[in-house]
């Protein structure tokens, strides 16, 4: 039989198993949420109702949208107990305590149907141990299922088997969880805090070392832990304030009371500042003070010797400076790790020992190094795994430098270079292989809903490409309109692509996706140009280049074959109004999307207005009155307003509720092009259809509630000229109300306030002001 999971319970309602409720609730699957009974509370479900409602304050939040909530039930362990029985799939998310874990256990297979999946979210306990003494068919539906916090927005999703568990159980949840919950599913065996943890832990533990060896400071190493090497902005300490150091501590001290190697057990050894700074309650930003401290505008770094702060200090590093200089991860970390200054012997020696120490256990905590290296990418954010960041160093060049420094390095790693081979992984016309630890190379599993434009690119599948964009054969007669200029922003370049896509994708295929995988979408217009053009009064090529982007939106929105938007991430100002036009929108859950124009003195010019107001009023019943929609377009883009979710994106209009979600990113161009495919057999191109507008009397309305925010001190002089401008194209102008009005018109008013906004020395201070310091200026 089919297995099926239609409801899932959740036991234990801290902020690990509300977080996981509610990941279940964003992605539309009901969940039990139980906690245990307080002794003398009167509310006997109060710990669940607690966690459940807390889910509405955490920032960034952990629900796609407020309504999801609804989807969670609460109770509690002791008189709802029995309504375990109705649930497919349970998850224990209690205390880390192997006999309450076991107690727990044990009163659950009194109550739950054969078959139904129960899992465990330890960190890091033995998943064999907790089911001793449970039942043959318990122990067979049995695994760990560790989610990494928080559980919306990190991808890692570690499965452990139990010494029993069937693989179609295991087949079965990792499938759900990639492709429902959108997770990164790695396998680990069931030892000490199984992959991520274990190495991550090991190699934090040893940047702390090395720090105190070396006489540095927190923000010193945070300078070379960070981008430059392929890690996240938070680095190493300011990652360790959001995990929280009293997170990391147990998790350290787990490892410590686990492993019995007395080298590695030393490793492990929590240095006594941190164990000061855990007895203060300088625990990181949930304290409000960790490694680093905001005071006022600054941010201060600890002085680990004096638990201290200072103000931060920029490290000197002829290497790092280079590093900074060079174009590709394996060029910045080549120059770090091989220069010859304390920086570059710094970070030899945390990633020697870092790399040395995760072949040493990869074949007692995996079956393979994809595993590993996809547990630290997921799980830490690490751009490249250890044997990606292996490779990147080059393989044999660093072995023979350990060697020759005394280190042992392990066999199997000596046996890939004695063969011949120079590095663990290899690609051949865009097909990857991996080094295994029997000693052979393997070839990587390739999943038909995970496409690489990389890849295709390597088997020579671009039709046409240029500086800004490229056109890709996807296959099965779907192309694939990609960004790929700096930030994708949008200039000539692009548009350029925009119209031959256009005209190729009619004559040749059955339908054009527009999609990427950088790490934005599209972040907007070419901004600087824009800025450029208008200081030396070249208003000729701004109206050209606005109208040529106008023309190109048009032009794939009319198209005679379907076109599916596929945006993610970023996706602002222009990026949102190439979705636009397309015939539907495949939405990565995690889209962050809106027309911010209003925050450089602009406002939306490739059509933004005018689609944003067809999609306010599209379902308007005949004779409704169209201003309080009309209004909420209004209020949308002069507000400029950006989803945090696509859920979210849908109640505010930018995507219709006929668009779709796909939770897990690595499957949203092929979910955009089977849109496509799935349109293409009886596919007609939209006609263009008059649009009424409510006219200068609806124009009246959006500029007084402009008025109203300045007088209340919301809105500078300047920004009621701006939202003037947008109530100028959503009303149609100084005409009529009800007048009908061609698409075209809009384009025009549009455009016309986008130029005249231009030349507006406040709006060049706006957009100068975002492109020297990243953000919005108030004026």
């Amino acid at each position: 039989m089919e297995r099926k999971i239609r409801k899932v319970a959740v036991i234990g309602s801290g902020v690990m198993g509300a977080g996981i409720a509610a990941h279940l609730a964003n992605v539309g699957v009901p969940s039990l949420l139980l906690d245990i009974v307080p002794n003398g509370a009167e509310d006997r479900n109060v710990l669940a109702k607690r966690g459940r409602d807390g889910l509405l304050k955490q920032k960034p939040a952990a629900l796609y949208s407020p309504h999801n909530l609804a989807l969670i039930e609460v109770g509690n362990l002791e008189d709802d107990l029995t309504r375990l029985a109705d649930v497919d799939w349970i998850i224990e998310v209690v205390v880390e305590n192997l006999a309450i874990k076991q107690s727990l256990f044990e009163k659950l297979e009194t109550v739950i149907r054969p078959g139904t999946i129960v899992s465990s979210n330890t960190s890091g306990l033995s998943i064999a141990a907790m089911v001793e003494g449970r039942s043959q068919e318990f122990r067979e539906n049995f695994l760990g299922t560790h989610f990494f916090n928080p559980p919306r927005y990190m991808k890692l999703l570690e499965i452990i088997p139990g010494p029993d568990t069937l693989q179609d159980t295991l087949d079965f949840m990792a499938a759900y969880a990639e492709k429902k919950l959108g997770k990164g599913v790695v396998f680990a065996k069931d030892t000490v805090n199984f992959i991520a943890n274990r190495i991550g832990t090991y190699g934090l533990m040893v940047t702390v070392q090395e720090m105190i060896k070396r006489d540095l400071g927190v923000d010193e190493v945070d300078a070379l832990t960070g981008p430059v090497i392929g890690r996240p902005k938070s680095a190493t300490f300011r990652t360790l304030d959001v995990v929280g150091l009293d997170t990391f501590v147990h998790v350290a001290n787990n490892c410590h009371d686990s492993v019995t190697d007395e080298a590695e057990q030393a490793t492990f050894v929590i240095p006594d500042f941190m164990k000061q700074m855990v007895e203060r309650g300088m625990l990181g930003q949930k304290a409000k003070q960790g490694f680093f401290k905001k005071v006022g505008k600054d941010i201060l770094a600890l002085d680990y010797e004096t638990l201290e702060y200072r103000p931060r200090q920029k490290l000197k590093s002829a290497s790092l400076e280079a590093a900074k200089l060079q174009k590709t991860l394996k060029d910045k970390v080549r120059a770090l790790v091989y220069g010859k200054d304390a920086a570059s012997e710094f970070l030899w020696s945390v990633l020697k020992r870092t790399l040395l120490y995760t072949a040493e256990r990869a074949e007692e905590i995996a079956d393979d190094i994809v595993n590993i290296d996809k547990a630290l990418k997921w799980g830490f954010n690490w751009e490249t795994g250890p044997f990606e960041t292996w490779d990147l160093i080059g393989v044999a060049k660093s072995v023979e430098r350990m060697e020759a420094e005394g280190d042992t390095v392990p066999a199997w790693v000596k046996n890939l270079l004695a063969s011949g081979k120079k590095s663990f992984y290899e690609e051949e016309a865009g097909h990857k292989s991996f080094y295994t630890l029997s000693g052979d190379f393997k070839g990587l599993e390739e999943k038909k809903e995970i496409i690489s434009l990389a890849a295709l690119k390597e088997q020579n599948k671009v039709i046409k490409k240029n500086t800004g964009a490229s056109l890709i054969d996807l296959g099965d007669g779907v192309a694939a309109l990609e960004f790929h200029s700096l930030n994708q922003a949008i200039g000539a370049d692009i548009i350029q692509m925009m119209f031959y896509a256009a005209e190729e994708v009619s004559k040749n295929y059955k339908g054009l996706v527009i999609g990427n995988q950088a790490k934005n979408f599209c972040v907007g217009a070419n901004l600087m140009m824009i800025l450029m053009e208008a200081q030396d009064d070249n208003w000729e090529e701004i109206d050209l280049i606005v109208r040529q982007f106008q023309n190109a939106t048009m032009a794939l929105k009319y198209l005679d074959k379907p076109v599916v938007a596929a945006p993610f991430s970023m996706t602002l100002g222009g990026g949102a109004e190439v979705c636009f036009p397309a015939d539907k929108i495949q939405g990565a859950a995690e889209s962050y999307f809106g027309l911010v124009e209003v925050g450089v003195g602009l406002i939306p010019g490739g059509g933004g207005n005018k689609e944003l107001l067809l999609r306010n009023i599209e379902h308007a019943a005949p004779g409704a009155d169209l201003q309080p929609m009309v209004n909420r377009a209004f209020e949308t883009i002069a507000m400029a307003k950006v989803s945090t979710s696509f859920r979210e994106g849908q109640d505010l209009g930018y995507f219709r509720k006929t668009d779709e979600m796909t939770v897990n990113s690595d499957y949203l161009l092929y979910d955009a092009k089977q849109s496509v495919l799935a349109m293409a057999d009886n596919y007609r191109a939209p006609v263009q259809k008059k649009i009424k507008v409510v006219g200068e009397a609806g124009f009246s309305v959006m500029k007084l509630g402009a008025r109203q925010l300045q007088l209340s001190g919301y809105a500078s002089a300047h920004d009621v000229k701006i939202a003037e401008k947008i109530a100028t194209v959503l009303s149609g102008g100084r005409i009529a109300a009800g007048t009908e009005v061609t698409e075209q018109y809009l384009l025009d008013l549009e455009r016309e306030a986008f130029l005249s906004l231009c030349g507006e020395p406040l709006s060049q201070q706006r957009m100068q002001h975002m492109l020297t310091k990243g953000k919005p200026l108030r004026n």
